[in-house]
């Protein structure tokens, strides 16, 4: 297995640089589309536990878009040619604490798209 292929890499890169447009801009539709549409799609966020991709696209439009914020540190990793990790640092407006969100994408035959999100902050209380 070849880590971090040339143009997996390059992939997979372009593609967790347009989600993180998408959600600055509320563009839910570009979200929808970068993750998998699929029952196994789980996101866990800050507040909230989502198991499906129809439960993750309800809180993206109940929740009148994400708060703003600045990415710090970005780590990227391809493992193979269709399986990648992506690890953020993110700062959100008018806060220093640092949040965290990991990713892991899969190419499918339309393209990378995220199975499994976590978001976290530091400090949070559960």
């Amino acid at each position: 297995m070849t880590v971090n292929d040339p143009q997996a890499l390059a992939e997979v890169t372009a593609a967790f640089h347009a989600y993180e447009r998408a959600l600055m801009a509320d563009d839910i539709a570009a979200m929808d589309r970068l993750f998998a549409d699929s029952a196994d799609t789980v996101r866990y966020g800050v507040g909230e536990v989502l198991y499906g991709a129809d439960e993750i696209r309800a809180f993206r439009k109940g929740r009148g878009g994400s708060p703003q914020r600045r990415l710090g540190r970005v780590a990227i990793t391809t493992y193979g040619r269709d399986f990648a990790t992506a690890n953020a640092e993110f700062f959100r407006e008018g806060s220093d604490r640092r949040g965290r969100q990991s990713q892991s994408w899969v190419r499918f035959a339309d393209g990378w798209k995220v199975v499994s999100a976590h978001v976290s902050i530091e400090g949070s209380a559960p």
